[in-house]
C-alpha cells in the first residue's frame, strides 16, 4: 500500500509565485492548499526574494510537505528575467533545504505533457485538465493561473514517481494503466 504523502509545488515568479499543496491518499490526489504570493508591490527584488523565503517556509511549517516540486524557470531572450526567476527559484528551494525536504524540477513542457497529455498545452488547458485530476474539495474559488501551474507541478512531480515501471509512459498508456486517477 502507498504512503500518504504531501507534495508542495512551485511555479516560481517574480510578480506572482504560485504554490499548491496536494495529499496522496490511496493513489487519490487531493488539494490541501493553493494560491499566489504577490510580490509586485515589493519594490526591490531582495525585498521580494525576503518575502518568498518567508511565506514559503510558513507553508512548509504548517503543511509539513515531505517533497517539494519546481518549475524551472523558462529562458526566454531576456537574461535579466532569467536571472530573477532563478533567484526566485533559489530562494524557495533554500527554503525547503533548510528543512531537509528533497526538491525536484521539471521543465514547463514536462508539466504540460504529464497534466494533459500535450507539452504545448495553454495554461488555461492545464488548469482545465485539473479539474478532472484533482479533488478540489472545498477549494472552488477562481485563482490565478499561477497557482494552477504550482498544482500541475505537484501533480507531475506524483505522475514521474508514481507510473509503473517497465510500462510504457505514454499518456495513452497511462490512462488505460490508471483509470481510477482520471475523474
Amino acid at each position: 500500500m502507498e504512503a500518504e504523502k504531501i507534495i508542495l509545488g512551485i511555479d516560481p515568479g517574480t510578480r506572482l509565485l504560485g504554490y499548491a499543496l496536494i495529499q496522496i491518499k490511496a493513489k487519490k490526489i487531493e488539494l490541501l492548499q493553493y494560491g499566489v504570493i504577490q510580490l509586485a508591490k515589493y519594490a526591490s527584488q531582495a525585498l521580494k526574494l525576503k518575502k518568498i523565503f518567508d511565506r514559503i517556509s510558513e507553508i512548509i511549517e504548517h503543511y509539513n510537505p515531505d517533497e517539494m516540486a519546481l518549475e524551472s524557470p523558462f529562458y526566454g531572450e531576456n537574461i535579466q528575467v532569467a536571472i530573477k526567476l532563478g533567484r526566485a527559484q533559489g530562494v524557495a528551494m533554500a527554503a525547503a533545504l533548510s528543512r531537509e525536504i528533497p526538491i525536484s524540477e521539471y521543465a514547463p513542457r514536462k508539466v504540460k505533457q504529464s497534466v494533459t497529455g500535450n507539452g504545448s498545452a495553454s495554461k488555461e488547458q492545464v488548469a482545465a485538465m485539473l479539474k478532472n485530476l484533482v479533488v478540489f474539495g472545498e477549494h472552488t474559488e477562481e485563482v490565478a493561473l499561477d497557482a494552477t501551474d504550482a498544482l500541475a507541478v505537484a501533480v507531475c512531480h506524483y505522475y514521474q514517481h508514481n507510473l509503473p515501471q517497465g510500462k510504457s509512459k505514454s499518456w495513452s498508456a497511462f490512462v488505460k494503466d490508471n483509470p481510477d486517477r482520471i475523474k
